[in-house]
């Protein structure tokens, strides 16, 4: 994970630094700050981009497994490596069961590593579609054939498909990078920040010729869109509501990135317009990254072209993480309230519709938001009660509600920003209350999604921008975090009660929108 938060960060200044042929003053297209004009590509560079070497991207993806597992083999020797043939025939006898691994392992760790099976894809000239096929290979190899542990059915799920949205992300952040006229240390540096940020890409770059070949034209496939870059960095207190557990404080940073136009009136190309948010913090007791949220579009229509008021509908890939862990010094755990961390959330497969809207009276003040009703195939939400191994959460699924409203005034002078985002998710099958746990390896049960419950998460965030030179922003927010679980099993003549937990966060920042 450190790893990944390294390449995000260095994306960022890549982000703002990258175009370099055109003037560097901050435009402002409609509540956004733009780092320069857009730039349309060229249509060498996307036929010399948009050919295929299967061949290519399939060995890429092999290859990266089989060094993947000889590091885990014979570097970090980690028993679950240690493989052979009739490991192989077990799984394929086995099948597929849910696993226990941490959330951060299953919710953000492996569809990175989805990513990069994406991206073998991606960068031998594949689609968006297309390239999924190759994180779907890359992860069915792993689990049947890489593993003497059962294969994951959360990881077949995960992978690929969060894969899929933080690699395309990825891959269209390092095609801002990229730069084939450049020369000298701007190419050397260009081309080890696109490494860094895209590995595969980097690799086949560097297979094909491509990193140090001079060429008349920027190698960039999408050109360069309209993208904005937010950088914030502060102080953050957290706090459990209703509760009298006293509070932490520390440092904070949130990165934001948004890539394409918004309002587009008509488009079938996936992630030509995304949004990625991250945020990190620097507080004891808490994780250092608690928040990563993208939303790519899929396709959309201008459904509605007013004078002063424009929307759009089309369909949306998202994917979602929050964490936190506990606030409280005291541990104490008692049967109507057990859990001392306030909510944990990971949705790497969730898909659905939305709708963008902005109003403009006039020159003075905006408005602009979003409506979005998405299903959720596969999430991981905090559990009160279940534990094995590393794994203190639920599976399910169920849906997601998000909504977002921002007003700007002169020019972003001021803007004041309100936002909610709800998930109901329901196990699909919970262990069973009445089994004899004793007759499983550990006495642990096997192959379950954990509790049998329903849970909702909701966290209601606002925030106030105020410019204070150029680029320049004082920012605070305040963010609330609610969290009820309803259990449906009875145990030793005891029924589960409800659960619920309140956590209210609130910053104070400064602002550089690049």
């Amino acid at each position: 994970m450190s790893r990944f938060l390294s390449v995000i960060l260095l994306s960022c200044l890549a982000l703002a630094a990258a175009p370099s042929t055109h003037a560097r003053d901050s435009l402002y297209i409609f509540n956004r700050h733009i780092i320069q004009l857009p730039v349309a590509p060229d249509s060498a560079d996307v036929e010399q981009l948009n050919h295929k070497a299967f061949w290519r991207a399939s060995a890429e993806t092999f290859g990266f497994n089989m060094g993947l597992w000889a590091f885990d083999r014979y570097i970090q020797k980690g028993h679950f490596a240690y493989i052979s043939w009739s490991t192989i025939k077990e799984n394929f006898r086995h099948g597929f069961e849910w696993d226990d691994d941490h959330l951060s392992t299953n919710m953000f760790a492996h569809p990175y590593n989805g990513s990069l099976f994406y991206n073998a894809g991606r960068s031998n000239g594949f689609n968006y579609w297309q390239s999924g096929l190759f994180a779907v290979g890359g992860s069915a190899m792993w689990e049947m054939f890489m593993e003497r542990e059962y294969p994951s059915t959360n990881d077949i799920i995960a992978t690929p498909v969060g894969g899929a949205a933080i690699g395309e992300v990825l891959y269209r952040t390092s095609d801002l990078i990229i730069d084939d006229r450049a020369t000298g240390g701007e190419r050397l540096g260009r081309e080890v920040a696109a490494f860094l940020v895209n590995p595969m890409r980097g690799f086949t770059r560097i297979v094909t010729g491509r990193a140090w070949q001079k060429r008349s034209t920027s190698g960039r496939r999408f050109g360069i869109p309209p993208i904005s870059v937010e950088l914030s960095s502060g102080a953050r207190m957290l706090a459990l509501h209703d509760n009298d557990e006293g509070s932490k404080t520390g440092a904070a940073t949130e990165i934001h990135i948004e890539y394409g136009d918004r309002y587009a009136p008509s488009t079938k190309a996936p992630f030509d317009y995304f949004s990625f948010l991250m945020e990190l913090q620097a507080m004891k007791t808490q994780p250092l990254l608690s928040r990563v949220e993208i939303m790519g579009r899929l396709l959309s229509r201008e459904v509605l072209d007013r004078k002063h008021f424009s929307a759009t509908l089309g369909m949306y890939q998202h994917f979602d993480y929050f964490d936190s862990d506990t606030i409280s010094n005291d541990h104490e755990r008692s049967f109507t309230r057990p859990c001392v961390v306030p909510y944990k959330l990971g949705t790497p497969a969730s898909v659905g519709i939305g709708a963008m809207f902005k109003y403009e009276p006039n020159r003075h003040w905006t408005i602009d938001g979003y409506v979005h009703l998405n299903g959720v195939a596969l999430a991981g939400i905090l559990t009160d009660y279940y534990r094995d191994y590393h794994r203190n959460y639920n599976w399910g699924s169920g849906f997601s509600v998000k909504a977002c409203l921002n007003w700007a005034l002169e020019k972003d002078k001021i803007s004041v920003t309100a936002a909610n985002q709800f998930y109901k998710i329901y196990t699909w099958k919970g262990y069973d209350a009445d089994f004899d746990w004793s007759l499983t390896p550990a006495g642990k049960p096997v192959n379950i999604q954990g509790d049998n419950s329903v849970a909702t998460f909701n966290h209601l965030e606002a925030q106030v921008n105020y410019r204070l030179w150029q680029c320049l922003y004082l920012t605070a927010g305040v963010d609330f975090y609610t969290r009820h679980t309803t259990y449906r099993m009875t145990i030793d003549n005891n029924t589960y009660p409800s659960i619920e937990s309140k956590q209210i966060g609130v910053h104070l920042m400064l602002t550089y929108k690049f």
